[in-house]
């Protein structure tokens, strides 16, 4: 065995650095990095992968639970070692340091001959990032001395449905798939660690710096972020790569005569002008929108143990909305909801959207197909009110594809979310000044207010419940807001200025 001290790879480590050994190498030099400093987004991740995690170790009865800080890897090397001596039927975060590489298993589970090594993923399937995860554990473990008679991944059930979650767990065998990437394990790890004990390497940008996961400190390795070519919109992988070889890596170093689907032609066009983009069939595509207009906007929750009745491990539920109506003659008025407690929340929701949405000619959305599934997850749960709730959705009209279609501005930055837009657009009207600035943010707060009343103190809670409510006003003001610059836009396009 390998000397028991704080390796220079783990297995996460080890899985950053096959992403990009310029990542391994930042996050074992600074481990306080400002970039690895989790935001709530990732906070909530990690908890909720923790709920999962407990709720697979249930599944194994008589487990035994080897504890321990990240730095105690002696510790936790030996306590697994006389949890194996005592005949654990199982042994949880089973630990051991081999050939310089720290892992911890998340099930070693006993069999009559040998152990099924069980990797708990939080997901709803086997994914390709998966398979070297579970054959690092595998080398590991063999070069212990353990027989890994099976390798599995236990990832949640998309046919599970509560309130029965006794079938809330799949478990999947990849050994063969895992067997065929244990070759290369050892020169990887060789040359991964030969890299950690040098200076920072070299590696080129390109598409991995965002697969299988974005990696935190990209804006150190890009020169011009907002400008790169992997943001140019809708263009696929192996484009991008041809544009990188070719040394093309800003937007505005494209060949004006490159052939390009007319959202990126546009953003190519405004990158290179640094100028906004309006094209003049942008009034045609705003007559759709007819007053009375109901401006709407759900947040949801996607937990990944289901929480309500009929719901599927991450399926998404509505739990909070806004909504502005605005009348033809311009007055607005305001209509809001957001659930309270763990009960069911979507009788109330739905019922909230009824009443905002009675008047409207038009229900405009960003990004509809969101809010319409959104409708009809209502309409499912909630039958007495399907027909209104599926009315209100007969009469939606997307406003994304209106900007997407017509306008670009530099301030995009390659994207069409409302983030990005709205303030572009809107000066002075952005996300900036709001305690809750973000959709992934709003949805991990949510779910802590509903679902996990203990890690929000009484006294936050009211606080977070008025952030949570004008983040989504934002965004349904933001809509109104919207539309006024567009139709001025449209109005400066048809006279040939802007």
């Amino acid at each position: 065995m390998s000397s028991p001290t704080m390796p220079g790879l783990s297995k996460s480590r080890f899985l950053s650095g096959l992403q990009c050994p310029r990542q391994l190498w930042w996050r074992v030099h600074e481990p306080d990095a400002p970039e690895l400093v989790p935001g709530p987004e990732l906070e909530a991740l990690l908890a909720q992968g923790r709920r999962v995690g407990e709720a697979a170790r249930a599944r194994f009865p008589g487990g035994v639970l080897v504890e321990g800080g990240r730095r105690e890897v002696r510790e936790r090397v030996e306590r697994t070692r006389r949890a194996l001596a005592e005949g654990a039927p199982a042994i949880f975060e089973a630990s051991f340091l081999e050939d310089g590489v720290f892992v911890a298993a998340d099930v070693l589970e006993r069999l009559d001959r040998g152990f099924a090594l069980v990797e708990v993923k939080s997901t709803l399937e086997v994914k390709p990032v998966h398979l070297p995860d579970v054959a690092v554990q595998i080398h590991v473990l063999r070069r212990a001395g353990i027989e890994v008679a099976r390798a599995e991944v236990m990832h949640l059930n998309r046919a599970c449905r509560h309130p029965d979650l006794s079938n809330l767990f799949v478990r999947e065998e990849v050994g063969r798939e895992a067997e065929l990437v244990l070759p290369i394990l050892p020169e990887r790890i060789r040359s991964l660690r030969t890299a950690l004990a040098g200076p920072l390497p070299e590696a080129e940008v390109g598409p991995r710096c965002s697969d299988p996961y974005e990696c935190p400190f990209m804006l150190r390795c890009w020169s011009r972020p907002d400008d790169r070519v992997t943001r140019l919109h809708g263009l696929r992988r192996a484009r991008v790569e041809d544009l990188l070889e070719a040394g093309i890596e800003t937007i505005g170093q494209l060949p004006e005569d490159l052939d390009l689907q007319p959202a990126a032609a546009r953003q190519a066009r405004s990158a290179r002008t640094g100028e906004l983009v309006v094209e003049e069939g942008l009034a045609r595509a705003l007559a759709v929108v007819q007053a009375p207009v109901a401006f709407l906007d759900f947040e949801t929750v996607a937990p990944a143990i289901p929480a309500w009745p009929g719901c599927r491990p991450y399926e998404t539920v509505p739990v909070q909305m806004s909504c502005h109506l605005q009348e033809a003659d311009g007055r607005l008025v305001h209509h809001s909801h957001l659930a309270e407690g763990p009960g069911d929340p979507r009788p109330a929701v739905a019922a909230a959207v009824v009443r905002a949405c009675v008047g409207a000619a038009t229900v405009l959305a960003y990004h509809a197909p969101f809010e319409r599934r959104c409708l009809e997850h209502l309409a499912s749960a909630v039958p007495g009110l399907a027909p209104l709730l599926r009315g209100v959705a007969g009469r939606m009209v997307d406003l994304l594809p209106l900007v997407r279609n017509h306008v670009y501005h530099p301030g995009f930055a390659g994207s069409f979310s409302i983030k990005k837009v709205l303030p572009a657009l809107v000066p002075g009207l952005g996300y900036d000044d709001l305690a809750i600035a973000d959709g992934a943010v709003a949805s991990a707060r949510l779910q802590a207010l509903l679902l996990d009343e203990a890690s929000v103190p009484p006294a936050e809670r009211e606080p977070l419940r008025r952030a949570l409510l004008a983040y989504c006003e934002r965004d349904t003001l933001g809509m109104v807001r919207l539309v006024e610059r567009l139709r001025a836009l449209a109005g400066t396009a048809a006279t040939g200025s802007r």
